[in-house]
């Protein structure tokens, strides 16, 4: 076989490949094949929290561009109804079914916090909780600062006779953070010791 032909033979290969490949990415398109559905993590993870109430089914489908057709197919997957239940059971026992759930709430105690702070029949020690509670979610103040990683390192000298030393700073150090480690010198004839 020559070399022309070779190169007519890969090219219809890679013609086939390439049809072959075409039919494939189409058979996954998640809108006409929900199989491919029931193996898409981020996808089962939607339809969960559509079933947990904290999606909305319209939320859903233009996210995936669902139609009326499709929508109705996968309530029709026994599999795929599987997969989302196992999932739920999954989210449940991790415990993010129930923090996402609680993040999604919390987001209406200010404006529950406001409605007791505004009231005029309400007793002024809720006015006072309600006043100290959404300062604590507006995080204002030296105490809302987020902890820092800090760096702490000790060195124990005391088996020499020696103290310990230790040295405390943030990850980060700021110009103020410089620091001179001072020490004194041994006296002389102290093996290991020289002085200039």
């Amino acid at each position: 076989m020559n070399a022309q032909d070779e190169i007519e033979r890969l090219k219809r290969e890679v013609e086939q490949l390439r049809k072959a490949l075409g039919e494939r990415q189409q058979l996954q398109t998640p809108v006409t094949n929900p199989p491919a559905l029931r193996e898409n993590f981020e996808f089962v993870t939607d339809m969960t929290r559509y079933a947990e109430g904290l999606l909305l089914e319209k939320d859903v489908r233009k996210k995936y561009h669902f139609d009326e057709a499709t929508w109705g197919r996968l309530g029709q997957d026994d599999a795929l109804v599987t997969a989302i239940e196992a999932e739920k059971v999954r989210r449940i026992s991790s415990g993010a079914a129930k923090r996402e759930k609680a993040q999604q709430l919390i987001v209406k105690g200010p404006e529950i916090l406001d409605g007791i702070m505004s009231d005029a029949k309400a007793s002024p020690k809720h006015k006072v909780d309600a006043i100290k509670t959404l300062d604590a979610l507006a995080a204002n103040g030296p105490g809302a600062a987020p902890e820092q990683d800090r760096v702490v390192i000790r060195i124990d000298l005391t088996a020499g006779g020696g103290d310990v030393l230790r040295f405390d700073g943030s990850v980060k150090p700021t110009p103020g953070d410089a620091k001179v480690i001072e020490h004194e010198p041994r006296p002389r004839g102290v093996p290991g010791f020289e002085v200039d």
